[in-house]
C-alpha cells in the first residue's frame, strides 16, 4: 500500500477549515455580527478576521508557503482563543486550541521538511 501524503493531507484540511471560516466571517450572518459586537470589536472587524483566514487557506495550500500559512492560522486561533476566554465563553475555547494545535503540527512538519 502506498503511503498517503499525510503532510499534504493535513495542510489542505486545515486550509478548508480557514476557507469556510474567511466565508462565514466575511458573509457573517448575524449571529456572528452579534458575537464581534459582545466582544467589543468594531463593526467592521469581521472583515478583517475573514481576509485573515483566507489568506492563511491560500498560504497552506502550496508546499512552499505552508509554514507561512501555519504561522499565520496559529496567529488567528490564540487571537479567537483569546477572545472567547477574556469573555468568559470557556467552552468556545475549545475548538480554535484544537485548531492552533492542528496548525502548530502543521507549521512544525512545513519546518521539518525545509531541512
Amino acid at each position: 500500500m502506498r503511503k498517503l501524503p499525510w503532510a499534504t493531507i493535513l495542510g489542505w484540511a486545515l486550509a478548508a477549515f480557514f476557507l469556510f471560516g474567511s466565508v462565514s466571517n466575511i458573509l457573517a450572518p448575524g449571529s456572528i455580527l452579534e458575537d464581534y459586537r459582545r466582544w467589543g470589536y468594531p463593526e467592521w472587524f469581521h472583515y478583517v478576521t475573514g481576509l485573515l483566514e483566507l489568506t492563511a487557506a491560500a498560504l497552506l495550500i502550496p508546499r512552499k508557503t505552508r509554514l507561512l500559512g501555519a504561522g499565520l492560522a496559529a496567529a488567528v486561533m490564540i487571537a479567537a482563543a483569546g477572545t472567547v476566554v477574556l469573555h468568559g465563553e470557556y467552552a468556545h475555547a475549545v475548538a480554535p486550541i484544537t485548531v492552533l494545535a492542528v496548525a502548530i503540527i502543521t507549521g512544525t512538519i512545513a519546518l521539518r521538511a525545509r531541512s
